[in-house]
């Protein structure tokens, strides 16, 4: 199985305990290109990133640092942030409006269920979840 890992070069901005926060510079496929300057589309973002580490100690406010993940968390997290969500409103949206009559009520009613499947995973699978999709902090080599 193939581990591609992704990286974005970081700056740490607090640390608490074992969690250490990294700014991120989170860039659109064109903001490395020669010609971002002259072209409107390119943009570039800053990201705050918590990462849970047990040798949180070893990193200062301001150190920078390479931030990692694997490609397979971030598909598997875009999955569960947007691909079961648009599975649960399309199917609620069809049958509360064929239930209800009024398309009002079944947009209303396909929210809800999309509001209350993130709150179900907010409450119930966050810990498992945060476990599952980690970080890890890597010092750049000179």
């Amino acid at each position: 199985m193939n581990h591609q890992i992704i990286s974005h070069d970081g700056v740490v901005q607090s640390v608490e305990g074992e969690c250490v926060c990294v700014r991120i510079l989170q860039s659109s496929a064109c903001a490395g290109c020669a010609a971002k300057q002259m072209c409107s589309s390119a943009e570039a973002k800053e990201k705050l990133v918590d990462v849970l580490t047990s040798d949180a100690s070893r990193y200062r406010v301001g150190q920078e640092v390479v931030l990692e993940g694997r490609l397979a968390d971030g598909r598997r997290a875009a999955i569960i942030a947007y691909g079961l969500p648009l599975l649960l409103l399309l199917p609620a949206l069809f049958v509360s409006t064929w239930l209800s009559g009024s398309e009002t009520q079944g947009a209303l009613w396909a929210l809800l269920t999309v509001v209350l499947y993130y709150l179900v995973v907010y409450l119930f699978f966050r810990r498992r979840l945060q476990s599952r999709f980690s970080f890890r902090l890597k010092v750049p080599s000179a």
